[in-house]
């Protein structure tokens, strides 16, 4: 796949030599190094400004964080989620420092990673609404830092880079789920930096090879061993995801496939003899390892609250702190997992912002995290104050063909990048098809981990507007004015959406102007 920065130009009149096996494997990223971390951290300062301007608006408990906010306060106090009163939601606004604890453990049905993170915010500045939402803004502005590495790795330029880092953080709903205490943003960043680490590892693991090979190490047989040490970095990233929502189980199956199939690709174009054998034999166990293994001892101990403290729901047999007797908590886990996936799998009441993931894709209905109309505060008759959780729709409608564009890539040309991209997207929305034909009730925002695989598909597909660099002229010119107006674009939406993202009070006409979709009100 062509992009802008991807092949750099040669001076001299002879034919090129070919590349060396390491650069072949593993193309060199173009561009001064410095640029490359202090363009995606422009963008990333950018992301931060626009999350945490008013973060502590409005007063108030938004949506599901009248569960997650008062979790994390009870891990910090108890180790383990505990009941509150009745009322809790009024004094944690109204009363801060209010006891809001009643009798007895709460029943979760979410492992506590996420909520562990919120209750950092909650440490550092108070039980308030800038306190449990501190950690999320911050996840979502390194997120578009990750991103946008990310995309230089893979495209070869800084520009597209920086690019991709600017698309997420004018997502509508990227900027509204990093701006409340929900765990859809911390499922979506660990998502990204496993896969991260994965795409840093596959450069790194193909130059290994490569300098193996032609040092001597010869291409007979399997070929030489490869030790992978980004993959246990991606397992660590990986359990974390699934230990704040379970969903991140199909991207350790999704990404486990991938680097299989990167290991094979890899030996098969170092020239080694039985390069899908040479793969299975030194790289599919350690893969297996590297991902499912460290990423079930993370997630293991995210429960360490749980598990080391006395009164966590289903935890009746333990008595005081047990450190030296941890397994015997291993069997109240799995009744209490069993409990959770009754939970999940019964989840069918209805609600008046439920969507279907066909549905998705279009925003067909999004989520009001918050809706008052207060009186005279907009200079007009009526007034509307929203957070709606919807996303911008140049970047998600603009996603839909860059997707099926990386299909036919892949099928064409056989990226990998192509095919990584569509994989990650795949991995985030085909699990949750079979739960919406029973019914299970679920929300738009459910999508959040699909935002890096779409924005990345977005990018590629700028890149092969755009041209490669040994092309100058009027096509490169025409592709950057194409890909520079998209963004321009992005921009807009987003500037026109950001009152009813960010609970700005409006005249109730200019809130209606807003609702394009009789499903978005």
């Amino acid at each position: 796949m062509a992009t802008t920065d991807m092949e750099p130009l040669t001076d001299s009149a002879e034919p090129p030599r070919p590349p060396a096996l390491r650069d072949r494997l593993a193309p060199p990223i173009p561009g001064s190094r410095l640029i490359g971390w202090l363009g995606p951290l422009v963008i990333a300062v950018f992301a931060a400004v626009l999350r945490f301007t008013r973060l502590d608006q409005p007063k108030a408990v938004v949506f599901d964080e009248t569960y997650y906010a008062k979790d994390a306060l009870a891990l910090l106090k108890f180790g383990y989620e505990h009941n509150t009163v009745k009322d809790a939601d009024k004094l944690l606004i109204e009363q801060p420092g209010a006891n809001i604890w009643s009798e007895g453990a709460a029943f979760v049905a979410h492992p506590p990673a996420g909520k562990w993170m919120i209750a950092i915010g909650e440490h550092l500045f108070g039980a308030t609404p800038f306190g449990w939402r501190f950690v999320p803004a911050l996840i979502g502005a390194l997120s578009v830092l990750v991103l946008a590495r990310v995309a230089r790795r893979m495209t070869g330029s800084t520009l597209l880079g920086c690019a991709a880092g600017l698309l997420l953080a004018l997502d509508g709903l990227h900027f509204v789920t990093s701006r409340a205490a929900l765990l859809d943003i911390f499922v979506m960043f660990w998502v990204l930096c496993g896969f991260a680490c994965l795409v840093a590892d596959r450069d790194r693991a193909r130059r290994t090879l490569a300098g193996k090979v032609e040092a001597g190490g010869g291409t007979a047989g399997f070929g030489p061993f490869v030790m992978h040490w980004w993959r246990l970095a991606a397992g660590v990233c990986l359990g974390l995801a699934c230990a704040t929502k379970w969903t991140g189980i199909f991207y350790i199956a999704a990404f486990g496939l991938m680097v299989v199939l990167w290991d094979m690709g890899a030996r098969r174009a170092a020239g080694v003899r039985r390069p899908y054998t040479g793969a299975l034999v030194l790289e599919a166990v350690p893969a297996f390892f590297s991902l499912v293994g460290v990423a079930l001892v993370t997630y293991l101990a995210t429960w360490s609250g749980w598990i080391f403290a006395a009164g966590g729901w289903g935890r009746g047999k333990v008595a005081g702190f047990v450190l030296a007797r941890p397994f015997e908590a291993l069997p109240d886990l799995w009744n209490y997992h069993l409990e959770m996936w009754n939970f999940h799998t019964h989840l069918d009441a209805t609600h008046p912002y439920q969507s279907w993931p066909w549905n998705w894709p279009i925003l067909f209905r999004p989520v009001v995290f918050f809706y008052q109309e207060p009186k005279g505060t907009c200079g007009a008759e009526r007034c509307s104050q929203e957070i709606l959780g919807i996303g911008t729709v140049a970047i998600w409608w603009a996603s839909l063909a860059a997707l099926a564009a990386m299909v036919l890539v892949w099928l064409i040309r056989r990226d990998w990048r192509a095919g990584a991209v569509v994989l990650g997207y795949l991995a985030g929305w085909l699990p949750w098809f079979p739960s919406a034909l029973a019914d299970r009730t679920m929300f738009l925002f459910y999508a959040t981990p699909l935002l890096p695989f779409m924005i990345l598909a977005i990018v590629l597909a700028l890149g092969m507007i755009i041209g490669p660099e040994r092309e100058p002229g009027p096509r490169r010119v025409v592709g950057a004015a194409v890909a520079g107006g998209f963004v321009l674009v992005v921009l807009a939406n987003f500037a026109y959406i950001y009152p009813v993202l960010s609970a700005h009070t409006l005249a109730y006409d200019d809130w209606l102007s807003r609702m394009w979709f009789k499903t978005w009100i």
